[in-house]
């Protein structure tokens, strides 16, 4: 529908309605309308689902069209992110939001921050889903407002030709709103707890859930120790909740993500239920570490599964947890992942304690033998040291090529003093191309970061103290913030525009007219940006 189509309807229904809508204005309610593109977090949900599905397809017919996002904490973060991207590649195509477990665990919990193990308020959750979309949305009614204050200026002008461009530009907008893979950990209780919880997330606009194969009440984060995984039954039966959850709410597209920290995790908390051999339970309890029984040795307490006709005890630990046999973390995560694709995940996330590509292609090409389209969400983490894994991979390329690596300590690559060096710069060169790369040769077709707005506003909150606390003082802000705002063109320079006054002084202008009282006179001084 045209932008005169909208307001040209409802002039239909104002008329109809008589004098009691005479004060009502067909293009400001057009104009409200087209602001606010979705209503509910449903619409956002069904929307955002549809165009993760087309990337997905897209992803399939060439790897190059692999897709990004960051960990946002909150929802000017998640805004100004989405506007930059806007400002500098002028699409927001393949670039989604990433809600992380973690990030509300440590900032966004009534509790204060906390770990990342599922200790904070699950309604925390979809609560940040819901700010996330409220600010992006915000971001779209504040772009479009520039574009109606811009068409009011053209037809006052005379300039149709302009005001025509103008027209098409607001038929056209993209909006700021794109998908979420939102974190719901390991489902915070049972399946019902998952489902229940998955319901309130779609509901807030999540397109996109990550559920984890560890137990929900010892969940550790992916880069810890001490992660428990459950038998594959139990995590398959909440990837089914959440599914119904996704077509209750009537969004069939909805993505479900599917993790394994299986690589990382070296206990279980159960012994899997078996029927008969070869079945899923009995490949799970396959790879415990077990040892033969002589029935006439048994001691108190001994817990025993039976194996090829043995009798064997799982060997377990005093927090009652039993373990699995030393080198099976791969194993273990590709079966994790084959079965996940095989009852209704639609994405893999492997969780690895390194980037290193040919690591996660290799796992990748075995669950390729028996689901040939999979494909991971891969988590670029922080709490790898890029630097020094890099430096060292290339450090070992060289010394297994028999290239000269006696200038240099592995150890120490992450020194400064090796910086300039030609293995740094080799290094680095693969850091920048990681993701291209690793979306070619092992699958992944969603990159994110989990937690990189964390770590930007402790460094720019550390830099900006130590200038304005020192001897720069003021000049500490006005040169390394205001200014380079202002140079680099960054939105929220104009702060009152940022945080709505000019869409509150349109509104005014709706509901008041002549009587409005509104803040962007002459006398605001957010008009000395005006030329910047």
């Amino acid at each position: 529908m045209t932008y005169q189509t909208k307001i040209d309807t409802f002039g239909e229904t104002i008329a109809q309605n008589g004098a009691p809508w005479d004060a009502i204005d067909a293009e400001t309610a057009a104009r409200m309308q087209i602001q606010n593109r979705f209503p509910t977090g449903l619409d956002i949900a069904k929307y955002t689902a549809k165009i993760m599905r087309q990337d997905m397809d897209a992803y399939d017919a060439d790897p190059a069209a692999y897709t990004q996002s960051l960990g946002c904490w909150h929802g000017f973060i998640a805004q100004q992110k989405m506007i930059s991207i806007k400002k500098h590649f002028g699409s927001t195509k393949q670039r989604y939001l990433y809600l992380s477990g973690w990030m509300v665990a440590a900032l966004r919990s009534e509790f204060g921050p906390l770990p990342d193990q599922s200790m904070h308020e699950k309604t925390s959750v979809p609560a940040l889903i819901e700010e996330l979309y409220t600010f992006l949305k915000q971001a779209d009614a504040r772009e479009l407002g520039g574009l109606f204050r811009h068409l009011d200026a053209a037809r006052e002008n005379g300039d149709a030709v302009e005001a025509k461009r103008i027209e098409n530009a607001i038929e056209n907008h993209e909006t700021h709103v794109v998908p979420i893979i939102a974190d719901i950990d390991a489902g915070f209780g049972n399946a019902e707890a998952t489902y229940l919880l998955a319901k309130k997330m779609i509901e807030a606009g999540a397109c996109a859930l990550q559920i984890e194969n560890q137990v929900s009440d010892e969940k550790q984060c992916g880069h810890q120790d001490g992660k428990v995984t459950v038998p594959h039954e139990d995590f398959l039966q909440k990837i089914r909740a959440i599914r119904y959850a996704f077509l209750e709410m009537s969004v069939e597209d909805g993505i479900i993500v599917a993790r394994t920290d299986s690589l990382g995790a070296g206990l279980t908390k159960q012994i899997a239920f078996s029927k008969e051999p070869g079945d899923l339970g009995d490949q799970y309890n396959a790879f415990l570490d077990c040892d033969e029984v002589d029935p006439a040795n048994v001691s108190n307490g001994q817990v025993f599964i039976s194996r090829d006709g043995k009798l064997m005890a799982p060997k377990r630990l005093p927090s009652n947890l039993f373990q699995f046999r030393a080198g099976t973390g791969e194993d273990r995560c590709v079966l994790d992942c084959i079965t996940a694709l095989q009852n209704g995940a639609d994405l893999l996330w492997i969780e690895t304690e390194k980037p290193h590509v040919e690591q996660i292609a290799g796992m990748v090409d075995r669950v390729r033998e028996v689901v040939p389209n999979a494909k991971l969400v891969y988590n670029n983490s922080p709490s790898f040291n890029w630097t020094l894994n890099f430096r060292q991979q290339v450090f070992d390329a060289w010394e297994e090529a028999g290239k000269d690596v006696s200038a240099f300590d592995r150890d120490r690559l992450m020194s400064e003093d090796y910086d300039a060096t030609e293995l740094a710069i080799e290094a680095d060169e693969k850091i920048r191309t990681f993701q291209a790369d690793a979306a070619k040769r092992a699958g992944i077709f969603h990159h994110l970061i989990t937690l990189p707005t964390y770590h930007t506003a402790a460094l720019s909150t550390d830099n900006l103290a130590k200038r304005y606390f020192g001897e720069e003082g003021m000049l500490g802000y006005v040169k390394n913030v205001q200014r380079e705002e202002i140079r680099q063109g960054i939105a929220c320079v104009k702060h009152q525009n940022m945080a709505g006054s000019d869409i509150g002084d349109d509104h005014k202008d709706a509901f008041a007219g002549e009587a409005a009282l509104k803040a962007g006179g002459a006398d605001n001084t957010m008009n000395q940006f005006e030329a910047a």
